[in-house]
């Protein structure tokens, strides 16, 4: 009896390696950009937008790859904006890179390819989601290079957690067992739903889906949860707006990660924020409404209503 507990165990034990056994790493042939080698791995970045003109860079989520900002960069690109998508480690064709996934790991790859690209002050740094943390960590840091903060629904302030998220971020060894078994499984779930929706990023699904059978992205993942998605940001809201850096945040009101709530809570944490609600859209906003989410942008970067004045995006002039 004992031997058939020992092999059951071992069985159990083993079945993470041999998914990862299965694993395949992204062809760089297909990748749309360039690749880097940074102090911590190697990171794949991108252009986007004329060759001349204002950068923004862009920072995506915890598990959608730079692909996610297609349809916003392409529209601020029509209006001479540039932008510099990466992806974060573990993602997309970024190369796994050991180490906590804390505040000081993402903030040294954005720091380093920053350096590497030669864009040192007056700075618009664009974050989703977790990017949204990350643009937030780097401007409360260091607010004497920044221009302007970009926010699109992004972490640190509230956030939704299902009962499995939790129970694998807080449960060391045990969590990570299931997260190897079971996280593709859970993400697939989520992500499938998508399919046919609409969407102004056609392979966005397409992108997710082969992520799931990339070495390192699931445990990417998980690590993020437990570093820098753990992270309250109050301290940082609060000292961004004692160093006057203009903000405006951009949230979907059928968001169901990051909730509603979190307008209310910025708001207070920095009264200076102008925040946008797009109707209908959820946490995929940047996909799913970029058009609107580069509508709302245009009226702020160009300053064409005032700094900073409130404007509806239902109302905005299309781009052409």
């Amino acid at each position: 009896m004992i031997w058939i507990l020992i092999g059951v165990v071992a069985a159990l034990i083993a079945v993470p390696f041999v998914i990862r056994v299965r694993l395949k790493s992204p062809d760089p042939s297909l990748a749309k950009g360039e690749f880097v080698q940074l102090s911590q791995g190697v990171t794949h970045y991108r252009w986007i937008g004329p060759v001349r003109g204002p950068v923004i860079v862009a920072i995506h989520g915890l598990t959608t790859p730079s692909d996610v900002w297609d349809a916003v960069a392409h529209g601020l690109g029509r209006i001479g904006y540039r932008v510099l998508a990466y992806d974060l480690y573990g993602r997309g064709y970024s190369s796994p890179a050991l180490g906590r996934q804390d505040r000081p790991f993402h903030l040294r790859q954005l720091e380093d390819l920053l350096a590497d690209q030669g864009l040192n002050e007056d700075l618009t740094i664009m974050g989703y989601s977790m990017g949204g943390s990350i643009a937030t960590a780097f401007a409360a840091d260091h607010p004497h290079r920044m221009k302007r903060l970009i926010l699109v629904a992004p972490a640190g302030i509230a956030m939704e957690e299902s009962s499995f998220e939790r129970m694998t971020r807080r449960l060391p060894v045990i969590g990570d067992w299931l997260n190897a078994v079971f996280g593709a499984t859970r993400m697939t779930a989520r992500i499938l739903p998508e399919c046919g929706k609409p969407t102004e990023v056609p392979e966005i699904v397409g992108v997710q889906l082969a992520q799931l059978r990339q070495p390192g992205f699931l445990s990417a993942v998980l690590s993020s949860r437990r570093g820098l998605l753990n992270d309250h940001q109050e301290e940082e809201h609060r000292k961004i707006s004692r160093d006057d850096i203009p903000v405006i945040a951009i949230w979907g009101d059928q968001d169901k990660v990051i909730p509603m709530r979190a307008v209310g809570v910025l708001s207070s944490w920095n009264r200076q924020t102008v925040q946008e609600v797009i109707p209908g859209a959820g946490h995929g906003l940047p996909y799913t409404h970029g058009t609107a989410i580069a509508e709302i942008l245009r009226n702020v970067l160009r300053e064409k209503y005032g700094a900073l004045q409130r404007t509806n995006p239902q109302t905005l002039p299309k781009l052409r």
